[in-house]
C-alpha cells in the first residue's frame, strides 16, 4: 500500500509538471507538437539518470526509485498524448509531420535515456 502512495505522489508531481508546461504559450498555428516531444525527451533523460543511479549504487531506497521512475517520470511523460497528436496530424493530412514526429520521439527518447545513463556512468 505504501508503494501505491509513493507512486501516486510522484505521479501527481509529474502530471502537474506536464500540465504546467502545456500552458506555455507557443506561436499560434504551429501544428508540430513540440511541447509533448520535449516533455517526453526530458522525461526519458531523467529516467535514464534514475535507472543508472539505481543500478550503480545500493544506497537509493527502492521506494525513492519507484517515486522517481514510475511516479514522476511516468506521470510526466505521455505516450497517449504522443499517439493522439500523431493521429491528429495524420487525420489533418500532415503525414510528413506525423512521420517526423514519430521518428523524432522514438529516436530522441531512446538517445535521451542513453545520455542520462552515460552521465551517471562517467560520474
Amino acid at each position: 500500500m505504501v508503494e501505491c502512495i509513493v507512486v501516486g505522489a510522484g505521479g501527481f508531481i509529474g502530471a502537474v509538471g506536464r500540465y504546467l508546461i502545456g500552458l506555455i504559450p507557443l506561436k499560434e498555428g504551429c501544428p508540430f507538437p513540440i511541447k509533448t516531444l520535449m516533455i517526453n525527451i526530458v522525461g526519458s533523460f531523467i529516467i535514464g539518470i534514475v535507472a543508472a543511479l539505481a543500478m550503480k549504487s545500493n544506497f537509493l531506497n527502492p521506494r525513492i526509485v519507484l517515486f522517481l521512475k514510475v511516479g514522476i517520470c511516468g506521470g510526466f511523460t505521455t505516450f497517449s498524448s504522443f499517439a493522439l497528436e500523431t493521429t491528429v496530424l495524420m487525420e489533418d493530412g500532415k503525414m510528413h509531420l506525423a512521420v517526423i514526429y514519430t521518428i523524432l520521439s522514438v529516436t530522441l527518447g531512446v538517445l535521451a535515456v542513453f545520455a542520462g545513463q552515460a552521465i551517471v556512468r562517467k560520474g
